[in-house]
């Protein structure tokens, strides 16, 4: 009886032993699969977060140079946009200041000096018995002739030529500096209608706004002058010049 109580007792013990064994060996490899699969994710973890960070770091510098380089590209073609515009600027302000005869909005157009005017005389074919009087602008300046030129012929003149009033233009003549303008003169009638004609050897010229006159010689050193003697105003054409 105490022999086979004492068998069981040992066949329980063993079989204990059996499972506590078994449970131990399970616990070991269960902990040794976690703690080896553990490793190999951290250490891929651990490999792979350097990479992705050496990648955000490479866009990351590669997104700020682009930019800069945008930026740095832009501000360039803004500066030689600037540049060449306020280049141009100063050129076409240097250019309009050495323009001769330019004159701010400001400033009004003189009358043209007769002493930097260059008054001349000379015989036409048609119409006949006509003379055309040309007076350029000789002045760094533009300047206006007012009105019509006045004629001494011969120095016992008592009086100016008349004027042919069908002749004023519409507006006054402006002469920039080189630039001419005409006045027709007709000396006699040509009918011979005229009264009290006579050859003049010479010619005193005035023009508006100068107290000073010019002496312009004649072709030919003279010509026949009657009552029907006339000029025009002054204009800018020559052929409305002989017009009358």
């Amino acid at each position: 009886m105490y022999a086979t109580a004492f068998r069981r007792g040992r066949t329980v013990r063993t079989i204990a032993a059996s499972i506590v064994a078994v449970a131990a060996l399970s616990l070991t490899a269960a902990c040794g699969g976690d703690g080896d699969g553990g490793s190999d994710n951290a250490g891929k973890a651990n490999s792979s977060a350097p990479a992705s960070s050496g990648g955000q770091d490479a866009g990351t510098e590669k997104g700020t140079d682009a930019a800069n380089g945008a930026g740095e590209s832009g501000t360039a073609d803004k500066g030689d946009k600037g540049g060449k515009s306020g280049a141009a600027d100063v050129k076409d302000a240097k250019a309009q200041a050495q323009k001769p005869g330019a004159a701010s909005d400001d400033e009004p157009i003189g009358d043209c000096d007769i002493n930097k005017t260059v008054l001349s005389v000379q015989n036409v074919k048609n119409p006949i018995n006509h003379m055309l009087l040309k007076a350029t602008n000789g002045a760094g300046v533009d300047c206006k002739l007012v009105g019509y030129p006045s004629l001494k012929f011969g120095a016992d003149a008592q009086a100016a030529t008349p004027v042919n009033e069908d002749s004023k233009p519409q507006s006054v003549v402006v002469l920039a500096p080189g630039e001419s303008a005409y006045a027709g003169i007709t000396t006699s009638a040509a009918d011979g209608s005229g009264d009290e004609g006579s050859k003049i050897d010479s010619l005193e010229v005035f023009i508006d706004g100068n107290e000073d006159s010019a002496e312009v010689e004649l072709p030919g050193g003279s010509v026949f002058v009657d009552s029907a003697a006339r000029v025009t105003y002054w204009q800018t054409d020559l052929q409305d010049a002989l017009s009358w």
